[in-house]
């Protein structure tokens, strides 16, 4: 058989692309900003996950053209060897400080940072745990550990219990659980995941991709909103949100950090950081903390955007932050949701199955701080017109 007979009875995207309800690889030729130019036509971006509306801030791109003004535009080698840069080990120090943790180490991109951290520490001696909507990357990770793998129920800590209670506890084995769940827009329940760990003698990973510069008092994701920055052993997180750029971080013990450090092969084997994302990175990290009133006015906007979807008699089911979910339950139906939205000068991203089960297809929306009240009018408007004309609401 040859190989690539899947490549051609693989008939889905052409057929979507005929019928003109492709959702996927639409260029931008503009900045990441509130409103984009997507094939030639300006639209309000809430595909994005740019909460801060950071990827514009002057001293985050002020800091990346001094970097590469410096340093050039590449690292043309590994952390391991050749790839370091003073200013990735000035990084660290500064994220390790930022997350109340001893030691930080800085992948190349997020899907790494999980791949890296959870296949250097499980071995096939261990026992991984993970929510059934974790992000595939940490269940790529598990694979890639070749340890044995356990799923509780979403958020469901009885389902954890259980899970946990029936492990084989001679093994090593962790908890690893999303901060901010990308899709459901609903947040771990991280006290009762903390409490099941040292009831059971389980260490806690949490990827606060979506998290970081959203939740907690300082923006420093969800064990700081909940008070357990101590207790979460492990706190992982993306660049490519709230910081504005790419890459990715895992901050812990020094201990824990150094043996990922040698052993994470998908930081080993991978260029380093280019320099005008570490910089912006860093940047991102003191505008975060110098400018307060960003994340108030994302969590002013996200709260309306909720209240309002839901005044409308949309299902939003159980979301909480600035990720808000519209459920539809039906392809066709969010299919067509979505391309009214775009006629009409709004991106979303719809989500249908296998993403996610089929029943259970939506538009994912999310909100920036950058979102002009003027802007969240116009969606507010495109999406009531067009869920009472598709009978979604």
């Amino acid at each position: 058989m040859d190989i690539f007979k899947k490549c051609v009875e693989f008939t889905a995207a052409r057929d979507a692309r005929a019928a003109g309800l492709y959702p996927y690889f639409h260029p931008l030729s503009s900045a990441q900003e509130p409103e984009v130019t997507i094939d030639g036509k300006r639209m309000i971006m809430i595909g994005s996950n740019n909460y801060l509306g950071l990827t514009t801030h002057p001293r985050v791109k002020e800091a990346a053209i001094r970097a590469v003004e410096k340093f050039g535009t590449g690292c043309t080698g590994s952390r391991f060897l050749t790839g370091t840069l003073d200013m990735h080990n000035e990084l660290e120090s500064k994220l390790a400080k930022f997350l109340n943790k001893e030691a930080a180490l800085v992948f190349s991109t997020g899907m790494q940072t999980n791949l890296g951290v959870i296949s250097a520490l499980g071995t096939k001696d261990d026992i991984l745990v993970t929510d059934k909507y974790d992000h595939a990357s940490i269940l790529d990770g598990c694979r890639l550990s070749y340890s044995h793998m356990r799923r509780f129920q979403h958020n469901d800590m009885p389902s954890l219990e259980r899970v946990l209670h029936g492990l084989d506890h001679t093994k090593g084995h962790m908890v690893i659980v999303d901060g901010i769940y990308s899709m459901e827009g609903d947040i771990a329940d991280l006290p009762q995941i903390v409490r099941l760990c040292h009831k059971y003698d389980s260490r806690v990973l949490v990827d606060d991709a979506h998290a970081l510069g959203v939740l907690g008092a300082h923006g420093r994701g969800t064990a700081e909103h909940f008070g357990l920055e101590r207790e979460t052993d492990l706190i992982m997180g993306t660049f490519s949100k709230s910081f504005a750029a790419i890459g990715g971080v895992v901050a812990g013990d020094f201990l824990v950090i150094d043996y990922i450090r040698h052993f994470a092969r998908s930081m080993i084997f991978s260029a380093a950081l280019p320099p005008a994302l570490t910089a912006a990175v860093s940047a991102a990290v003191d505008v975060l903390q110098d400018e307060p009133q960003l994340r108030t006015r994302l969590w002013d906007n996200a709260n309306r955007m909720l209240k309002e979807f839901k005044a409308m008699g949309y299902d939003t089911g159980i979301a909480c932050t600035p990720i808000i979910p519209l459920m539809i339950g039906s392809q066709e139906k969010a299919f067509a949701l979505w391309k009214y939205l775009m006629d009409h000068g709004i991106f979303a991203n719809p989500v249908m199955s296998p993403a996610v089960p089929e029943g259970r297809e939506m538009i994912r929306t999310s909100f920036s701080a950058a979102h002009t009240d003027a802007q969240l009018d116009r969606v507010l408007e495109a999406f009531r017109t067009a869920g009472r004309m598709l009978g979604v609401i």
